[in-house]
């Protein structure tokens, strides 16, 4: 049993821990609507408001109403003592009274709506300002989000950028390497070519001058400053005087 307890408890932190993931995500969404549905109920505020000052206003005028016609009265009702009606003057000052008790139950119903309305008044003016100030926090943290959105895509990027730039600098090496190792293959096959064809040791004699044939401009030089040799002279022989 305390198995399956702590199994729906884990359970019950899984899904905790999920929601508040999601939550977090759409963080700046969810403050946006909460801005929206606190618009709407400032907005009930002030219709709750205006209805309330027009009844007060309604009931402001039936007060200044029933004390106009109480001051009408009480010059009716002093006209009739005087004449000596006063049946007629007691009639007038019975509506006097029950026009009082009116006013005496009305009016502090006008002072209570005065002091309701300035508490609503209040309560909207302090809730505005609330909801004006998270208005500028959410357009900062969207702003600061916009922001580090762009930093890490430029991070990104450049760390892309710095990753593509070393591959290219490792495949130019290994270019390098391949072509130095060709050009050595080259040139030793030209070497060993050289050699079975005897052909390095004819450069090494035209190096050393000493190539049958081989002559530069010194040479012919040298050959014609020379004195001319002597020709050389073959004695003919006489055979008539060995006979």
């Amino acid at each position: 049993m305390a198995i399956w307890s702590k199994l729906f408890t884990l359970g019950r932190a899984g899904a905790h821990e999920a929601g508040a993931a999601v939550v977090d995500a759409n963080a700046l969404r969810i403050l946006d609507q909460e801005i929206r549905d606190a618009d709407r109920a400032q907005g009930k505020a002030r219709d709750d408001l205006a209805g309330l000052v027009a009844r007060r206003r309604i009931l402001e005028t039936e007060v200044e109403s029933f004390r106009a016609q109480v001051a009408k009265y009480e010059s009716s009702a002093r006209v009739a003592v005087e004449k000596g009606n006063m049946d007629l003057a007691r009639q007038v000052a019975q509506r006097i009274a029950d026009l009082e008790q009116d006013i005496a139950l009305k009016s502090p119903q006008v002072e209570d709506m005065r002091t309701a309305e300035e508490q609503i008044h209040t309560a909207v003016a302090q809730t505005d300002r609330k909801i004006e100030q998270l208005r500028r926090e959410v357009e900062v943290v969207k702003v600061n989000e916009s922001v580090q959105k762009a930093q890490a895509s430029v991070a990104s990027g450049s760390m892309g950028a710095g990753n593509k730039l070393g591959s290219a600098a490792d495949s130019l090496a290994r270019i390098r390497e391949r072509q130095a190792i060709r050009g050595e293959r080259i040139k030793a096959a030209g070497e060993l070519e050289d050699r079975r064809t005897g052909a390095d040791l004819d450069e090494k004699l035209r190096l050393a001058g000493i190539t049958p044939g081989h002559s530069s401009a010194d040479d012919v030089l040298a050959r014609l400053s020379a004195p001319a040799k002597p020709t050389l002279q073959i004695e003919q022989r006489d055979d008539t005087k060995d006979s």
